[in-house]
């Protein structure tokens, strides 16, 4: 029975199962009607000479067919639950275009791989999967490469390439990095791979691609070329480890410990920062202030009146060496309340009295700003030019 060309996967393999189990069913049922009737036979025969035995008693005893008994039919097994359930499979992404840059190749061909791997059951030969590979190469030298090898099947009518294995090789030759394991050797002897302001995680990853390309195995050189481009403070750490600190000849112990170590650094600054965030937050809550302090709670002092000085006085000229005379007149007048400037009482009996003691925090500060910015509404009284004393 043909299916739709959209039937899912599972439903086809679901449907292909029932159809094999009803047709062991059917061959099963034949098989047993034909032991059936061949047992009838038998059995009719059988009858047929013992009505004749007895109805002639004389006659030999019929022979006993040495017959095989028939075949029992094996037990019909109902199928599993697990076979009926259509079969799932991983979802799978197709290799991304591929534009013929070096630094891309690997990444492409094992992407390709990983995808045939996982779906063998989609291709049919290993011709398809060279075709498949070639849709993705658009644009670049890959594209230009992919009109070369067609061309050269138009002209030879037979494909360049026949094998996976010889699409490898050719796309190592044509898109991988032609000086891979000079570059990387390169870089390790220098310094341009060191750690620098980035994690450990990254440092590793780069620092793997680079000995993997140079082909660098001695577990002791690959200690000293990572320990030499760790951050200068994780390698003193690991180096000073009293207890469990890696062996020289351990790679993999090596890179462990910087992990861990780069771990705790990120951690510690995650707990600082949020440490000295706490702080400041709770000094924005605790410095919210109340509503001002209205006038009938908290009482200020008015502007002092200002006074109109009397005219000068000039000294009498008929009393000799009395220079004074203005300075001890004012000497002598009432001095009053040096809070509210008022002369009809002192500071002690000043209506305006206010004790700072009995005050909060935020009164405090608020009295501070109201008593400043009363201070700054005094009209500035104009200043009298010094007077002039006469002598005689």
């Amino acid at each position: 029975m043909s299916l739709p060309p959209d039937t899912p996967q599972g439903v086809a393999d679901a449907l292909g199962y029932l159809q094999h189990h009803l047709q062991e069913l059917m061959e099963r049922q034949h098989v047993s009607k034909n032991n059936i009737n061949s047992t009838l036979a038998a059995l009719t025969a059988q009858l047929q000479q013992l009505t004749q035995l007895v109805a002639n008693p004389s006659l030999p005893p019929p022979a006993v067919p040495n017959t095989p008994p028939p075949p029992i039919p094996s037990p019909l097994v109902s199928p599993s639950p697990t076979l009926l359930t259509p079969r799932t499979r991983p979802k799978l992404s197709c290799p991304l275009d591929f534009n013929g840059e070096r630094h891309n190749g690997r990444a492409f061909l094992n992407s390709c791989s990983l995808y045939i791997h996982l779906a063998p059951e989609q291709f049919h030969d290993e011709q398809e999967r060279i075709l498949w590979a070639f849709t993705f190469f658009k644009g670049g030298c890959a594209a230009k490469w992919s009109e070369n090898v067609f061309c050269q099947e138009v002209d030879t009518s037979v494909f360049p390439i026949q094998t996976w294995g010889e699409f490898e090789q050719q796309f190592w030759l044509h898109f991988f990095p032609a000086n891979a394991e000079a570059d990387a050797i390169n870089s390790l002897e220098g310094t341009s791979y060191h750690q620098g302001n980035r994690m450990v995680d990254d440092y590793l990853n780069s620092f793997q691609a680079l000995v993997s390309d140079a082909g660098y195995m001695d577990p002791w050189t690959l200690v000293v070329k990572f320990r030499r481009g760790l951050r200068l403070g994780i390698q003193n750490q690991i180096a000073t480890m009293p207890y469990g600190r890696p062996a020289d000849t351990d790679p993999n112990a090596w890179y462990r410990a910087a992990r861990r170590i780069d771990q705790a650094r990120l951690t510690n600054e995650a707990f600082q920062s949020a440490s000295r965030s706490a702080p400041s937050a709770s000094l924005r809550t605790v410095s919210a202030r109340p509503p001002p302090l209205s006038a009938a709670r908290l009482p200020l002092a008015p502007p002092p009146p200002v006074i109109a000085k009397p005219p000068p006085t000039a000294p009498s000229m008929g009393v000799p060496m009395d220079v004074d005379v203005t300075r001890k007149a004012r000497s002598l007048s009432p001095r009053g309340c040096y809070r509210c400037k008022d002369t009809n009482h002192v500071v002690r009996d000043c209506p305006y009295r206010l004790d700072v003691h009995q005050l909060t925090t935020e009164q405090q500060e608020e009295l501070i700003e109201d008593l400043l910015a009363l201070k700054d509404t005094v009209p500035i009284e104009e200043s009298c030019p010094p007077e002039e004393e006469d002598f005689v």
